[in-house]
């Protein structure tokens, strides 16, 4: 086996520069790359770095069938949201906002069987929200948000009225964080 010499065992010059250069161009690019506009979190939030506050409004119910809590368990899950999955800051009157007014309470009857009688039952809310953006005024929105959840019709509402609101608000507030804050 043939032992190398000094030179062999010494980089080059060459090698030695190429290296550094490489080095000062990738610290370049993260350089540049930090200076972007656009932030992004984990939970997919695409928020500009201008928005730094954020306004909720109560949300009235004004639906013909009146849930006593509903209004409060809305308007708080959707804080509980924007606190968890933002850094927004919540004032009086903020950069982006939030109102609206939870507009429909129901149940309908679904999948009719033979004698007459429903199989299943569909309770449905929806929930109207205005959202505006100081900031970038393209991003504002008016729009009702509506989910449903089905349950046998052998039970009252009474019995599932608890679990499927939680439900149906967590989704509603999902899809109103969602439209607000994730730019797909």
């Amino acid at each position: 086996m043939k032992r190398p010499t000094i030179f062999e065992e010494i980089p080059s010059i060459d090698q030695n520069w190429e290296k550094g250069l490489g080095l000062m161009l990738f610290f370049v690019l993260v350089f540049f790359a930090e200076g972007c506009k656009v932030s992004y979190s984990l939970s997919g939030a695409s928020i500009s770095p201008e928005v730094k506050s954020v306004t909720v409004k109560y949300f009235p119910n004004r639906a013909r069938i009146v849930n006593p809590e509903l209004s409060q368990n809305f308007t708080d899950a959707l804080m509980d949201l924007i606190r968890a999955q933002t850094s927004l800051v919540f004032v009086e009157d903020g950069d982006v906002s939030f109102e609206g007014e939870i507009t429909d309470y129901k149940t309908s009857y679904l999948a009719i069987t033979g004698d007459d009688l429903a199989a299943m039952t569909r309770f449905t809310v929806s929930i109207k929200v205005r959202f505006v953006n100081n900031i970038d005024e393209d991003q504002d929105f008016d729009q009702v948000f509506s989910r449903y959840k089905d349950y046998d019709s052998t039970k009252d509402l009474s019995e599932v009225e608890s679990t499927l609101v939680e439900a149906i608000i967590d989704d509603i507030i999902e899809d109103v964080f969602n439209k607000a804050f994730v730019n797909w």
